[in-house]
């Protein structure tokens, strides 16, 4: 019942977070892109890019995103056991390597980098996105009394 009622939760919205700041920063790094050729983007083209991106985004990167996620945030709960730093830092730290490690997997295996938002400063910004969900992640199952929730379950 604990993971129904205060893991599945927080990691929803741990990965909303991630997922809708990642895409947000990939939509303004290629309406970047597109200004710095010359091209004027207007506000409203701005708005309807960030809400297609989004929905575009959902079904593969959103996935894949969830997928790490998943493995960073139990490899950082194990970890919180083993090592007595601050939780805040050890799934901070767990989203920004989720993220480094998804994106450098996709470049090396595609051989290109089909996160156009990930190219150049965009990196850290995705690397941002997943520093966030880790964070708040971390928060929302503290505040929950949940620090080490599968050991909780267990007992």
């Amino acid at each position: 019942m604990n993971f129904l009622t205060r893991l599945l939760p927080s990691f929803l919205i741990a990965w909303l977070l991630s997922f809708t700041l990642a895409s947000l920063f990939h939509s303004q790094y290629v309406v970047n892109q597109l200004v710095n050729v010359g091209v004027a983007v207007s506000l409203d083209d701005r708005m309807r890019l960030i809400l297609d991106d989004w929905q575009g985004l959902l079904l593969t990167y959103g996935v894949i995103i969830a997928v790490a996620l998943t493995l960073a945030f139990l490899t950082a709960n194990w970890l919180n056991g083993k090592v007595k730093q601050s939780n805040e830092l050890i799934f901070t730290l767990a989203g920004i390597g989720a993220f480094a490690i998804v994106l450098i997997i996709i470049e090396s295996i595609m051989n290109i980098n089909i996160i156009a938002g990930a190219r150049g400063w965009g990196f850290y910004a995705q690397l941002a996105s997943g520093a966030a969900g880790g964070f708040i992640f971390a928060k929302i199952t503290s505040r929950l009394g949940n620090t080490n929730s599968p050991k909780d379950e267990e007992s």
